[in-house]
């Protein structure tokens, strides 16, 4: 029997999601590429698969208190320094990703034998799906086997991190950046700092 404080906390923090997603997923139609957000890759990565049209797609339009912005208004990535320098919320998705995700779904989002590559996952999944898988959890299920995410909508760990962990997963999936771990990064943003303290209530 769930406990009533899970009952009301996972369809808050849902809406608070969805909230978010609405907010953010303002379209940029007539937003033009800044060449300073161009991002700069390794293009000697071998780990970074690079996906040049996702890499135009998800190539930063704007950036607004510290956080990188695509086309679409979503959350997304900036890679300077030949590959070698991340921006804030890729780098803490990499720690999130590392800290939460991993043991299922495989180092560097890989994929294991029982959850899917979420760096293939990424390729296709929109802003909006992400964050409702997150929430929700997902089922796979079919004659040969049953794939079950749990969902994550009361977990702050998570949810706190959740535009992170989709640009870090975004940026894997683009192949901005390679199965590296990442040393230097963007200071974090004042915007980030606030929002972890007032998510994470502390």
């Amino acid at each position: 029997m769930l406990h009533l404080s899970t009952l009301i906390t996972r369809p808050v923090l849902a809406a608070l999601a969805l909230a978010t997603v609405s907010a953010v997923a303002v379209h940029a139609e007539d937003a033009k590429s800044d060449p300073a957000l161009a991002n700069s890759i390794n293009k000697d990565d071998k780990t970074s698969e690079s996906e040049p049209e996702l890499l135009k797609k998800n190539a930063a339009v704007k950036v607004e208190d510290g956080k990188y912005l695509d086309a679409e208004g979503h959350p997304t990535f900036h890679i300077t320094d030949n590959g070698k320098k991340l921006d804030w919320y890729s780098y803490s998705g990499y720690r999130r990703y590392h800290a939460e995700c991993h043991v299922c779904h495989g180092p560097d989002g890989m994929g294991s034998t029982y959850a899917p590559a979420l760096k293939d996952s990424l390729k296709h999944l929109s802003y909006e799906e992400f964050i409702g898988i997150l929430v929700g959890g997902k089922q796979d299920i079919n004659a040969a086997e049953q794939k079950v995410m749990p969902a994550f909508g009361d977990n702050k760990n998570v949810m706190c991190y959740s535009d992170d962990l989709y640009v870090y997963l975004k940026a894997r999936a683009s192949g901005a950046i390679g199965r590296v771990r990442p040393n230097e990064k963007e200071d974090k943003p004042e915007a980030a700092k606030k929002h972890e303290k007032e998510c994470m209530g502390s």
